[in-house]
């Protein structure tokens, strides 16, 4: 058996969690409610993450713009998806909720703006 110590971070109370794995059996204790249990579950089997980032912006009042990707991503694409950002330019103006890159790095999931930037007058 198999056996991982997680802090739920479904809902503010942050509870501690302990997750043991026998096989295809995942029992989640600690956890004062369902989305706890879901989160550990995840997070055990097929780990994701939101990616948070800033892209260089030509032309713009300010050098970057902050980014996000639009859902979470698998774990193991965090260094893919963060190349992509890396390779990256957008002409200014930029504006919150902006797709600036689809479906990174192949992912499914979308880059977007999460800051207006405007052009340089």
């Amino acid at each position: 058996m198999e056996r991982r110590e997680l802090i739920c971070i479904g809902c503010p109370m942050g509870c501690p969690m302990t997750v043991d794995m026998e096989g295809d059996e995942i029992t989640v204790k600690g956890n004062h409610c369902a989305r706890g249990a879901a989160y550990a579950k995840k997070e055990v089997t097929s780990p994701t993450r939101i990616v948070t980032s800033s892209i260089r912006v030509d032309g713009g009042v300010m050098p970057v713009v902050s980014v996000k990707t639009k859902q979470d991503v698998p774990k193991g694409a965090i260094w893919d998806v963060m190349q992509v950002i890396h390779q990256t330019r957008v002409k200014a103006p930029v504006s919150i909720g902006d797709v600036l890159v689809q479906d990174c790095a192949g992912t499914g999931v979308d880059l977007v703006a999460t800051r207006n930037v405007a052009a340089k007058a």
